[in-house]
């Protein structure tokens, strides 16, 4: 049986990853281009669900 080429496989999930980011940034481009408000398909990097700190860990009476 032959070996996976696991180095050609990263790299193909590489391109299609830059691939996809392009497209993104060139749909991105096209809507402010065009004065529309862009989409909100992912929550910001710093929103995950957590208030900053107050629920993190357990509260201290004294």
């Amino acid at each position: 049986m032959a070996k996976p080429n696991y180095s050609f496989e990263k790299r193909q999930r590489e391109l299609a990853k830059k691939k996809k980011k392009e497209e993104k940034e060139k749909e991105k481009a096209a809507r402010k281009a065009a004065g529309l408000p862009p989409i909100a398909d992912e929550p910001d990097a710093d929103d995950d669900g957590v208030d900053s700190g107050e629920a993190a860990g357990p509260a201290n009476p004294a």
